[in-house]
């Protein structure tokens, strides 16, 4: 009698760990199911540049990474293809001003600098919003109510533009980036090319994903809003 007793109690105890097993393991598939993507946008500033912006391109096709472009207009005239390339590919292309001038006074000149970017844009790529990057960041709230598209601040600055060196931007990147920023880069020098790539590759092991601005907010569940200027996807520049 006490040795059936033994037994059924052994088997009860087995059950239940079997049972709390299985729980804990669905409570895990769950989370991994429902874990944010480590996704972060890459965005290249100051271009198109006819020396160097088609080789990042290149990296990018080779390595499934996706980035934004944010475009001076009167660069634009002699790089067409560069710009057809950058949607063909799956990148997002926006805009930044037409002579690279600040547009927070939100005038008459201002608001051209941003009309005939987006003009040449549209001549090459077809009607679509292009996002807005104001040139140094500089905004105002005249400007918000201005505009009729999102506007892209950045989370992280790598100050890409003065360092010049490929392994310390790569690793201002790689040692600090977190899914969700936004990075700030300039594809005119040769330095940020190779400190991109080379980012990529590190953290590109590490799971993260490189994808456009679009993309990122749709990663995190965010609906980008016009009129809005975005640090990263659901915060906002407090000025």
């Amino acid at each position: 009698m006490k040795r059936r007793s033994a037994l059924l109690l052994l088997l009860l105890l087995t059950a239940c760990s079997l049972f709390a097993a299985h729980a804990a393991g669905g409570r895990a598939v769950e989370a991994a199911n429902t874990f944010p993507r480590r996704c972060i946008a890459l965005t290249f500033d100051d271009g198109p540049s006819p020396q160097t912006t088609a080789r990042l391109l290149d990296g990018l096709r080779e390595r499934g990474a996706h980035a934004t472009f944010f475009l001076i207009g009167e660069q634009i005239a002699g790089s067409e293809d560069l710009v057809r390339r950058m949607k063909d590919e799956g990148h997002q292309v926006g805009n930044h001003s037409f002579t690279h001038a600040r547009l927070d006074a939100a005038d008459e000149t201002a608001l051209g600098e941003i009309r005939k970017t987006d003009e040449a844009l549209r001549a090459i790529l077809g009607e679509g919003d292009y996002w807005l990057r104001p040139p140094w960041g500089f905004s105002s709230d005249a400007l918000k109510a201005a505009v009729s598209v999102p506007m892209s601040f950045w989370s992280m600055d790598t100050m890409d533009w003065s360092v010049r060196s490929r392994d310390l931007v790569s690793y201002a990147i790689t040692s600090e980036a977190q899914p969700g920023d936004i990075i700030l880069l300039h594809d005119p020098y040769e330095s940020s090319v190779d400190a991109a790539l080379q980012a990529i590759d590190v953290l590109g092991a590490q799971g993260y994903e490189f994808v456009t601005l679009e993309e990122l907010f749709s990663c995190f569940g965010v609906t980008p809003k016009a009129g809005h200027f975005y640090l990263r996807p659901g915060e906002e520049v407090s000025w």
